[in-house]
């Protein structure tokens, strides 16, 4: 069974950074697009970010273009999502998503979805 687990998540001021990741069991991550989304209360899903298997291409939302970079170690089946310079409007669930193709697809293409890590950013 395809699993991801994102961790990292936490509370953190305006400004500051975190570090979020997304570890793959029961299958090898280095043959799928990886995308992180996050949900905001009261908010619909948005996609922030895609990573493609090799690592080669990575895409961003324009909220968080220069300031979120991910990255992938396939050698530990796990993607990174890191979060610089955090804004209040970044508060949301992170999760992240998996999907069988060679490039970012269209977001309806990603599935295995994990159950998400909470950040907070207050002061």
């Amino acid at each position: 069974q395809l699993q991801l687990v994102e961790s990292g998540g936490g509370l953190v001021q305006p400004g500051g950074s975190l570090r979020l990741s997304c570890t793959a069991s029961g299958f090898t991550l280095e043959r799928y697009a990886i995308a992180w989304f996050r949900q905001a209360p009261g908010k619909e899903r948005e996609w922030v970010s895609c990573i493609t298997p090799s690592g080669g291409s990575a895409y961003y939302a324009d909220s968080v273009k220069g300031r979120f970079t991910i990255s992938r170690d396939n050698a530990k089946n796990t993607v990174y999502l890191q979060l610089n310079s955090l804004r209040p409007e970044d508060t949301a669930v992170y999760y992240c998503a998996a999907a069988p193709y060679v490039l970012c697809p269209h977001v309806r293409e990603f599935g295995s979805w994990g159950q998400g890590t909470q950040v907070t950013v207050s002061s």
